[in-house]
């Protein structure tokens, strides 16, 4: 296994638990610890919160694909899919909070760079 395989594995389990946070655990006490939120303010952006974990559950299956597509694929789909990783956390470090680049869109640009270095 490749140290990017490795890499997008990571950043395909970090998504797996964003989408279970956002879309499951938002109102708990977890949630609310780790999004930094009352809840109330929770309760009022629980369905915005369930949308985007949707969005980040898509993430991880697109890199889950990419990792187990053909050889002929494979570079194409995790190119696609980290793309996408960075540039949503670009978009949050820049919207909502600077540690969304740290912990979305850094460890997706390392992998891309991996990736596309044939490491």
């Amino acid at each position: 296994m490749t140290p990017s395989s490795i890499l997008i594995g990571f950043v395909a389990l970090e998504h797996v638990a964003f989408f279970v946070l956002e879309s499951f655990l938002f109102k708990t006490p977890l949630g609310l610890r780790v999004f930094k939120l009352t809840p109330a303010a929770a309760e009022a952006s629980a369905v915005l919160a369930a949308n985007q974990g949707v969005y980040n559950g898509f993430l991880a299956a697109g890199l889950v694909w990419g990792l187990i597509a053909a050889p002929a694929a494979s570079l194409s789909i995790k190119t696609f899919f980290l793309a996408c990783v960075v540039v949503a956390g670009i978009v949050g470090g820049a919207t909502a909070s600077r540690s969304i680049f740290l912990v979305q869109a850094l460890p997706g640009l390392l992998a891309l760079v991996l990736l596309r270095t044939g490491r």
